[in-house]
């Protein structure tokens, strides 16, 4: 199926993570399919994902960026729009399980809050004049940790839960201008960050292995990849009468049967 993303402008906030993790994953999915990836990111990896794909042939940018800071964030929207003058979409994929819980302190708590959402607004605030002129759509990356909770990550919680609340805001917000709004959520996905955290874990393999055996389908974790497509669909126009929703890619995890489970 084309998606019809040939020579979109794409801009996806924190994707210049480890290979393989889902923001460098997407951009990878995106090139693939012809866009033209823009990397928003504080991570100096992304100086070296843009010549990777413009080695390939791509037509990539990155722009060094903080997104705990809104004048940095401004700054790269009027880079993004000195090189291309358009915005066709935009992938809010900015995350870190940071926890940040009820022990902490009130200034980590904020600062939780300013990567995880605030950046969300400040990033669509800015991109969004082009996006209404492109007619283009917005998607949030979220986590179920905002629909379950996970334990000791108040301020990652609250932030994903925000998100979620600012997708269906922002959809109802947008309805009148044609611009689709919606939330990709992710539950147990196998990336680099992942495997670290395991590895961090003294009863590490148990643990992975309890948490594999809880997701219904094929009792695996979903892969990044599986992610990116499922984010270039709903970005694409074969997408086009979908919005304000919680799409869910995650195996049956959060919702299905716990029934299913019993061996």
């Amino acid at each position: 199926m084309d998606l019809h993303l040939k020579d979109k402008v794409v801009v996806v906030t924190g994707a210049a993570g480890i290979k393989g993790s889902i923001g460098e994953t997407i951009v990878q999915s995106l090139a693939n399919e012809g866009a033209r990836p823009v990397i928003v990111c504080r991570n100096d990896r992304g100086y070296g994902y843009e010549k990777e794909l413009h080695d390939k042939g791509v037509d990539a940018l990155f722009v060094k960026t903080d997104v705990t800071k809104p004048e940095q964030i401004e700054t790269a929207v009027k880079l993004i729009i000195e090189k291309y003058g358009r915005i066709d979409a935009l992938i809010n994929n900015v995350g870190v399980n940071d926890g940040v819980g009820l022990d902490a302190s009130i200034d980590d708590f904020m600062w939780s809050l300013k990567l995880n959402l605030v950046s969300f607004f400040a990033m669509t605030k800015y991109c969004l004049p082009y996006i209404k002129k492109s007619k283009g759509n917005i998607l949030n990356i979220g986590s179920k940790v905002g629909m379950t909770g996970q334990g000791g990550t108040s301020g990652y919680a609250a932030s994903k839960g925000g998100v979620l609340g600012l997708t269906r805001e922002w959809a109802v917000d947008l309805i009148k201008d044609k611009i689709r709004v919606n939330a990709l959520i992710i539950s147990e996905s196998w990336t680099p960050a992942y495997d670290n955290w395991i590895k961090t874990l003294e009863n590490g393999e148990e643990k992975l292995k309890s948490i594999v055996k809880k997701i219904p389908l094929e009792n695996r974790m979903t892969t990044p990849e599986e992610i990116a497509d499922a984010c270039l669909f709903t970005i694409s126009d074969r997408s086009s009468h979908t919005t304000g929703q919680y799409i869910i890619v995650d195996g049956g995890y959060v919702h299905l049967d716990r029934s299913l489970l019993t061996e």
